[in-house]
């Protein structure tokens, strides 16, 4: 069974950083793609950023500038820094991981593990 446990989300001021991180276990993920997506209140869950399992970063037109991802294949872990925070960056932030090796869309239904969110809240 896959789990995910994030880490790092809580309460920042507009203009500062989090650092999120997420752990995998249950399996062995360097073959697949790992991600976030996130969600505000009542809106719809959007991609934030993803990296594939040779390293290839994608990123959602809010996040290439201010946000970063990168992973540790050998701990299982990927991460996001997210600098220069907005307020409508607040939202819950879901690490996923895909659901099948080497393939990788930005497509919710594609990624087949989440976790159970982590809280961001950026104040004005």
């Amino acid at each position: 069974q896959v789990q995910l446990v994030e880490s790092g989300g809580g309460l920042v001021q507009a203009g500062g950083s989090l650092r999120l991180s997420c752990a995998a276990s249950g399996g062995t993920f360097s073959t697949y793609a790992m991600g976030w997506f996130r969600q505000a209140p009542g809106q719809e869950r959007e991609f934030v950023a993803a990296m594939t399992w040779t390293g290839v970063r994608d990123y959602s037109d809010p996040a290439k500038v201010r946000f970063t991802i990168s992973r540790d294949y050998a701990k299982n872990t990927v991460y996001l820094e997210m600098n220069s925070l907005k307020p409508e960056d607040t939202a819950v932030y879901f690490c996923v991981v895909g659901a099948r090796p080497y393939y990788y869309t930005r497509t919710t239904t594609d990624f087949g593990s989440w976790g159970q969110g982590t809280q961001v809240t950026v104040s004005s």
